[in-house]
């Protein structure tokens, strides 16, 4: 499998007891547990202002045309 473009791998040890719990809790949410995993990070970074929040598209004026 091809790495994406700007995606770090690394070796995440965690204790079995967590691991089945984000293995059942990513296929109730139909993720991989990879998958899972991003998604939690992504949610905590969120939540405690460490993500760097997505830029809307300006909006168009009134006067503006497509």
């Amino acid at each position: 499998m091809a790495k994406k473009e700007g995606t770090k791998n690394f070796i995440l040890r965690l204790d079995e007891e967590m691991m089945n719990a984000i293995e059942a809790w990513a296929a109730d949410e139909f993720r991989s547990t990879n998958g899972q995993i991003q998604w939690i990070l992504a949610e905590a970074l969120k939540k405690a202002g460490r993500m760097k929040k997505p830029k809307k598209p300006k909006p168009i004026e009134n006067n503006e045309q497509i």
